[in-house]
Parts: structure tokens; C-alpha cells; sequence
């Protein structure tokens, strides 16, 4: 497989940084656990960054898995559209004053739509990380470490969001912040695997 461009690893790694730390700062702007106007901004644009973080993170396992990786790709995409699609809900019912019993209420009028948009594609974030994390870890592809951490992370997450608990949501953004901010380290300072060998090695 051909050298991946500078260019693109370097976007790779600076979003692989970036998007948990937004993440981690937007859990601060919580209100009586909801995002408030800034807060959903901040997941619009977590969600922006998430999408090429996650084409490094594939670009680790795809030498081995390139269908899974594919596949996979598309899945993690989705559920970054419909983390997007919450950060903006969340700064409409904010700037609106819609209250949460009527915004529930108006989106149970449009189920499809909204499971589509939000409630059943939501959790394809946590869900394509702990898969990559365990593909991580049985590759070899990452250090032990950080594949468990990717691990752990995807599953506080949907935890600390589902029962609007901001001291686990700050756990559950500390555990992806480390790890994917390690990889992106590893991906600027050129020391990812270009496909020579085997397995994508960091």
C-alpha cells in the first residue's frame, strides 16, 4: 500500500488531539445535564474533528481489516453526523428556551427521523471505538495501554450521557482525551507505520 501524504497524517493527528479536548470542554457548559448554547456548539465541532480522527484511527487496522475498515469508516461517520445532529438541538432548545418535556415530546411525533438523526445512530461513536480499541489491541497496532484506555472511554461514555452524570462524563472524556491525543502525538511526529510491514505499528 502506497505512503499515506504528510498532509493527511498531519490532519490525522491534529484531530485525533483536538476533538477530545473539545469534547472534554464541553462537558463544562452542562446545565441541569444538558448542553447550553456554547456547549452544543462545542460537540457540533467535536463532531467536525471526530471524522478525520477516525480515518487515522482505521488507517491503523485497514493493512489487516480493509473491509472492516471500510465498513467501519461509514458506521463511525454516521454517529459523528448524529453527534452533531445533538450539538445543534441542544443550542436550538438553549437559544429557544424549549424546555426538555416539549422537545422530547415534539421529537416522539417523528420517530423515524429522530432515531435516525439521533437516538439509535448516537451511540455509533462509543460503539465504533470500543470495537477499534479491541482491533487495536489484537493487532498490536497500539501500546496495550492506550487500546484498553480507547476501551474504557467508549464505554463510560454512553454511561456518564445516558444518566446525565457530569463527574463520569469528565472521566469518560479524560480516558479518550489520553489515548487519542497519544496517537495523534505519535502521527505528527511521523513515527505511524506507513504500511511497510504487517500491521500499522505505533
Amino acid at each position: 500500500m502506497k505512503k499515506i501524504p504528510v498532509a493527511e497524517k498531519t490532519i490525522w493527528g491534529i484531530s485525533l488531539i483536538v476533538a477530545p479536548a473539545i469534547m472534554a470542554i464541553s462537558s463544562f457548559f452542562w446545565n441541569n445535564g444538558r448542553y447550553d448554547a456554547t456547549g452544543g456548539t462545542l460537540v457540533v465541532l467535536d463532531s467536525l474533528f471526530l471524522i478525520p480522527a477516525f480515518m487515522g484511527l482505521f488507517s491503523l487496522v485497514k493493512e489487516k481489516y480493509p473491509r472492516y475498515a471500510a465498513w467501519g469508516q461509514l458506521i463511525a461517520i454516521l454517529g459523528c453526523i448524529a453527534g452533531a445532529n445533538f450539538g445543534f438541538a441542544d443550542f436550538f432548545t438553549h437559544a429557544f428556551n424549549i424546555s426538555h418535556q416539549t422537545y422530547l415530546d415534539t421529537l416522539a411525533k417523528y420517530p423515524a427521523a429522530s432515531n435516525l438523526l439521533l437516538f439509535q445512530t448516537g451511540p455509533l461513536v462509543p460503539l465504533s471505538l470500543l470495537v477499534l480499541g479491541v482491533v487495536m489491541l489484537r493487532l498490536r497496532a497500539v501500546d496495550t495501554w492506550v487500546a484498553v484506555l480507547v476501551c474504557a472511554g467508549a464505554i463510560m461514555f454512553p454511561l456518564s450521557r445516558i444518566g446525565r452524570n457530569q463527574m463520569l462524563a469528565h472521566a469518560s472524556d479524560v480516558l479518550w482525551l489520553v489515548p487519542l491525543a497519544y496517537i495523534g502525538i505519535k502521527m505528527l511526529n511521523g513515527k505511524s507505520a506507513v504500511y511497510s510491514g504487517n500491521t500499522a505499528k505505533i
